[in-house]
């Protein structure tokens, strides 16, 4: 089972092309999609997305770009809000010191809520990390020493110590387009260090496609290249990756049914 396990639905929605992209990622083999929120304002059209489509599931969450203005939302009113059967995630939630477009000390407050509201809720945190290391790490040990969640690291980008920071505490890692470009040998060599038991694959689409589209908006149709990939990194046939990967996010994403039918990966559909 191909899955994409992170994308934004919503914002592919606003190009009005939405029904055509999910029939594109069934003919590609996906079998199932997470689109995630990034604004509470927001939730309810990412939730109606994933009430349209029955192989789409949902988070709820505040992006840390958007902590100044929305992320210290009360854990209560997260938990609340993922009482809905189609959401599987909290998030996604964490720092970002690249941009910086919200100050540090509200994304650690917003991050802290959301690891609260994993918790409360049993459902895994969907973390965001970007030129944030340490304190990352920081704040998912200060929250684990609170109790036991579970959680993936998105779209990663680090080095080797977030990555083994993340698999000791019991957190995935998540491995999106990047991993194809040619400017991501470092990261490559981090990834190759991770069990398979512990990775997913994503496109965060419509961003970072991954090549061969590189430069085109994303769509979940393009996980496979990611997975592709990923698979020859790690030195397994492709079908292995798919079906690890895909174990994988029903394992940590618990709430979410595996569909009945699986689907074909397009490099395995007939000519």
């Amino acid at each position: 089972m191909l899955v994409d396990s992170h994308c934004h639905l919503d914002y592919l929605e606003r190009d009005g092309d939405l029904d055509e992209v999910v029939a594109r990622a069934r003919r590609a083999g996906v079998g199932a999609m997470i689109t995630i929120c990034t604004k509470l304002s927001e939730f309810e059209p990412v939730r109606a997305i994933a009430d349209r489509y029955d192989e789409v599931y949902c988070s709820v969450g505040v992006h840390p770009h958007e902590a100044a203005d929305e992320g210290e939302a009360d854990a209560r009113r997260l938990v609340e809000l993922a009482e809905h059967p189609k959401v599987v995630g909290i998030g996604e939630t964490g720092l970002d010191y690249y941009y910086e477009h919200a100050p540090r000390e509200r994304q650690r407050a917003s991050f802290r809520v959301h690891l609260r509201a994993a918790r409360d809720s049993g459902l895994p945190v969907i973390v965001h990390s970007r030129d944030a290391d340490d304190d990352t790490v920081a704040l998912l040990r200060e929250a684990r020493e609170e109790g036991p969640f579970t959680g993936v690291i998105h779209c990663f980008t680090a080095g080797p110590g977030l990555a083994q920071a993340a698999l000791e505490l019991g957190l995935y890692i998540s491995v999106a387009g990047i991993v194809t470009f040619k400017t991501a040998e470092e990261l490559r060599r981090t990834l190759a260090q991770v069990p398979l038991e512990r990775l997913l694959v994503e496109t965060d689409a419509p961003y970072l496609a991954p090549v061969p589209k590189r430069g085109k908006r994303n769509e979940p149709a393009y996980v496979v290249h990611t997975a592709a990939a990923l698979a020859e990194l790690k030195g397994v046939p492709p079908e292995e990756l798919v079906r690890a990967t895909g174990d994988n996010v029903f394992r940590l994403f618990a709430k979410a049914a595996r569909p009945a039918r699986p689907q074909v990966p397009i490099w395995q559909s007939p000519a």
